[in-house]
């Protein structure tokens, strides 16, 4: 991501999947200038050099940021010329990339494009040092609803989208091929026949293969902390822990993000965005017992993003709680206390095997 200056100025995206003949992907501009439109071209890249040009159709994005050809737009922006091709220079220096470019009309644009940084530890911090009660005391005393929350079993991770962590980057490409080859492929095995052109069904959809294990750009969050909790400790093993070894709790105040910023429930293109999905549950028999909602994004860097935003607004957002990893047995068996296991999280017989497994063996 970056910005671009020249005959406009705005913000710059690059969407990038690696593939055995190179880099493939999308270019997106959006203007400052909210009166004229977006634009967007095909990115294929080759994969040894740190340069080369590129001559690329343009597509203009509309007020909606959807992709069109530009005379089925034309009309929503009276005076404007758009191009139709662009030619580009792009040089690669480390995680950087610098491009410029000329259009067919003689406009001109350079950008400076940073690599997400998602994947170095995370660079927030709880507020002080938090014992198992200091954690259920804080939990008890929250307003109800108004914040969600996530575990994860290392307190150095980012918050990053499973989708974001496997190295891709094209949103469109995931929109395309990745969801119809899955509805083609699980319209057997559930009950449920999505429409994917339905925003609810689409968003139900991409819920229920998030949790099965299919990676997408959705973050799975619980209105309960102490769920959040059973995530956090679920996958330490005795062999992984030591005093330096602490999980982490995020909370997040959703209800203030959702007064502050726009919710989008669209992927690509689109400028920068963190939203709420509170998806439904077709199919899901997990999302109920785990009080889950989801986020959706199309931004890699979600810490950076919304640290970005509390310092523009001067509020806190995000929150982090960090337990030690060595309490994990009198944890997972308060837990259960609460009935906060793996079988009535997971219904079915995945989640009765492993509560079974936690009870019977110390792994």
């Amino acid at each position: 991501m970056g910005r671009y200056i020249g005959s406009n100025f705005g913000q710059a995206i690059l969407e990038l999947d690696e593939t055995d003949r190179g880099f493939q992907g999308a270019v997106y501009l959006y203007d400052d200038n909210t009166q004229l439109p977006g634009t967007a071209a095909a990115i294929n890249a080759p994969k040894s050099q740190s340069t080369f040009q590129l001559k690329t159709p343009l597509l203009a994005l509309d007020k909606s940021t959807d992709l069109g050809a530009w005379p089925q737009i034309a009309s929503q922006y009276p005076g404007v010329t758009f191009p139709k091709s662009a030619d580009s220079s792009w040089k690669v220096i480390g995680d950087k990339i610098e491009v410029d470019w000329t259009t067919d009309i003689g406009t001109t644009g350079k950008a400076e494009l940073q690599k997400s940084t998602a994947h170095m530890p995370s660079f927030y911090t709880p507020p002080k040092q938090y014992t198992w009660d200091d954690f259920k005391t804080l939990a008890v005393s929250l307003e109800p609803y108004r914040f969600i929350f996530r575990g994860q079993e290392d307190s150095t991770w980012r918050l990053r989208t499973h989708f974001h962590r496997t190295g891709r980057a094209d949103l469109v490409k995931f929109i395309t091929q990745d969801i119809p080859a899955l509805n083609k492929n699980l319209s057997n095995l559930t009950t449920h026949k999505f429409n994917l052109l339905d925003p609810v069904e689409n968003g139900a959809f991409y819920s229920l293969v998030q949790h099965h294990g299919y990676p997408t750009p959705l973050l799975d969050w619980t209105h309960s902390p102490f769920i959040a909790a059973y995530f956090a400790y679920k996958n330490i093993r005795r062999r992984n822990i030591d005093d330096k070894h602490f999980v982490r709790i995020f909370l997040f105040d959703r209800q203030q993000w959702v007064t502050d910023f726009n919710q989008l429930q669209k992927l690509a293109p689109s400028l920068p965005h963190f939203s709420i999905l509170d998806a439904m549950a077709f199919n899901n028999t997990r999302l109920v017992p785990q009080q889950a909602i989801s986020s959706v994004t199309n931004v890699d860097d979600i810490e950076g993003y919304i640290y970005t935003r509390e310092l523009q607004q001067s509020k806190k957002y995000l929150q982090v709680i960090d337990l030690p990893a060595s309490i994990r047995k009198d944890v997972m068996q308060e837990l259960s206390l609460m009935g906060i296991t793996a079988g009535s999280l997971f219904p079915g017989l995945d989640g009765a095997c492993e509560q079974l497994r936690e009870r019977y063996f110390d792994l």
